[in-house]
Parts: structure tokens; sequence; C-alpha cells
């Protein structure tokens, strides 16, 4: 039986803004990610993917709803009773330049996080540096180097490292390759994955990149507008997508065969995006979408499965049994 290591239940996160606005940046996310697998996250820019990551973390504070890890609700508790949970989830921002101090160290940006939870004495911390720097494939003599003078690629391994050193068990990647070259991309992808298999961790890969996405992760969530449209295995979705939305995104990513490249078939989105500050009654994909219907405009946000573990939230799917469910 798999065992559940983050469980999101009803996740809510909302910004109010002036005039009694409000952006529903995620809303009413429920997802299980079990102890050992990458689960994958895609979308297009603005749907929310990396504040979910960042709401999970505890860097937003919830609207609603729960973020249990290992079977306790953390996103009720005071920072003196997060800090210990903080030190098993850690963060891989999208941009290492700016998530690192410019004023640290190497060695004091790694240490950092040694300190904060109390890990050892400053030998053993000294010593924890070093071999986590040489876990990322950085030379330990990097130590009283500054962030300025490492390349895209170096900057992401430190970065890493310092996500590394606490020992944690889950770890938030929140668009981790997407500003770097791409001939460096698949170097931090192997590394993130090697490190998988050495220590067990569990990743949330938030990524643009489809490719990437389908070569790390185990099952893959579409977001759009804030919501989860679909979730399946990664083969499975990549092979059956059944959201118009999935089906769309799918079809943009490049085949490396000139022949097949020249047949595939791209499937265009048209249709204006609606306002995030409004509440758009039934599925929100529905103006961009050539099959919706009236019905549309009633479903309720439901995520059915259609077998095999495939989650869809479309009226197409309403002949199976529509069920809320945490996946």
């Amino acid at each position: 039986m798999k065992e559940k290591i983050i469980e999101l239940k009803n996740l809510r996160k909302y910004f109010y803004l002036s005039g009694k606005r409000i952006l529903k940046a995620v809303d009413n996310i429920n997802i299980e990610i079990y102890r050992g697998e990458t689960f994958g996250l895609v979308g297009e820019s603005g749907c929310g993917k990396s504040t979910l990551g960042r709401t999970i973390k505890g860097i937003y504070k919830p609207t609603a709803g729960q973020v249990i890890f290992e079977g306790k609700d953390i996103s009720k508790m005071n920072k003196d009773n997060m800090k210990y949970y903080f030190r098993y989830m850690q963060m891989i921002f999208q941009d290492p330049y700016s998530s690192l101090n410019p004023r640290m160290m190497v060695k004091e940006l790694i240490s950092e996080g040694l300190e904060i939870h109390k890990m050892g004495t400053k030998e053993m911390q000294e010593r924890k540096v070093f071999e986590t720097l040489q876990l990322v494939g950085l030379n330990p003599e990097y130590v009283t180097r500054y962030a300025h003078e490492f390349s895209g690629g170096q900057r992401q391994r430190l970065a890493i490292a310092r996500a590394l050193a606490v020992e944690p068990k889950f770890i938030i990647c929140d668009e981790p390759i997407s500003a770097l070259d791409v001939s460096i991309q698949g170097q931090i992808v192997n590394l993130l994955k090697e490190l998988q298999e050495k220590f067990g961790l569990t990743y949330l890969f938030i990524a643009h990149d489809l490719s990437m996405v389908r070569y790390i992760s185990d099952r893959v969530g579409v977001m759009y507008m804030g919501r989860l449209v679909e979730i399946a295995g990664k083969r499975e979705l990549f092979e059956n997508p059944s959201h118009p939305y999935t089906q769309a995104l799918l079809s943009s990513i490049p085949i490396p065969n000139p022949r097949k490249e020249r047949k595939r078939k791209e499937i265009p989105i048209e249709g204006e995006i609606p306002s995030p500050l409004e509440t758009v009654p039934g599925c929100s994909f529905k103006t961009r979408c050539k099959y919706a219907t009236v019905i549309c405009d009633q479903m309720e946000y439901k995520l059915i499965n259609i077998g095999n573990e495939h989650y869809v939230m479309c009226t197409k799917y309403y002949k199976y049994n529509p069920v809320k469910i945490s996946v």
C-alpha cells in the first residue's frame, strides 16, 4: 500500500485586492502525493502552480483547506510548531540567483539551515557542507565563494545543496530548470533523479517543459486557472489526454524526428481567457473549449474517475460516476 507524505484537502489561496476584488489563485485543490514519487504539475503561466507550491511550503498562508504532512495538519500551526516540519519540507526556486543571498559565502548559505534547526556541532556542520557540495557535483573548495561567482547551472546546484543539507523528505521544485540553458537542464533533472534514488526523496515538480515533466514524473496534474482539470499516471496522461486543455498542451510538444514533426498537428486554443478576478459559473475553460455546451455553465467542480486512476474535470465524462475525490 502506498504511503501518503503530503495530502491537500480543499486547499484555497485567495488574494484580496482593492475594491473588494478577489483573485482565486488556488481554488479547491485536492492532491495526495506518495512517499518516493515525483508528482509533476503543469499548466500555462498564471494558472497558480507556483502559488500552490508556496502555499504548501507555508510562504503563503492558505485561505482555506488543509496541508497535511505525514498525518499532521501544518496549515494552522504557529511558526514555532511549523519550524520542525519545515526542516523536512524544502523548496528549490526558479531563479537561483534571486533565491541565494549575495552577501553570504557558500558555506554560510548551506550551513544556515543547519544552524536554524540546530543540527550538530560547528564541526559537524562544516563537514556536512563539504559532503553536500560533493553530492551535487560542486567542488568543496568553493565554500568561500559567493553566488555571483557561479554559472546558472552551478547556482542551481548550490540551491539544491542548500535544500538537501537539512535532510528533507519532500522537496518542492518550482520550475528549477526554466532559467537554465537547454544543455544544463538535463544535467539538473538527472541530478534530482539520482538524489531521489539515493535518499528516497519525494518531489512536487512544477514546470512548463512537458518533455522534462514526462521524463521525471510518476504522476502528472494539469492546472488551469487555479484548478486541477486532469490527473493521471504520466504514461496514461501523455498517451490518453482526456481534457481539451490537456490535449492542446500536449499537442504543442515538439517531436525530435523531422518526419513525425511535420505530421504533428497542434491544437490551437481560441477564445477569451476569463478574468481571474471574476467568478465564472461552471467550467472555467468553457470560453476556450470547442466542445463547450450549455451544461458547462452548470457543472460542479468535480474530478471524475474514468478508470486506470485517471481523473478529469469535464462534462463529457458525466456518463461515468462523478465523484469528488482526493488524488
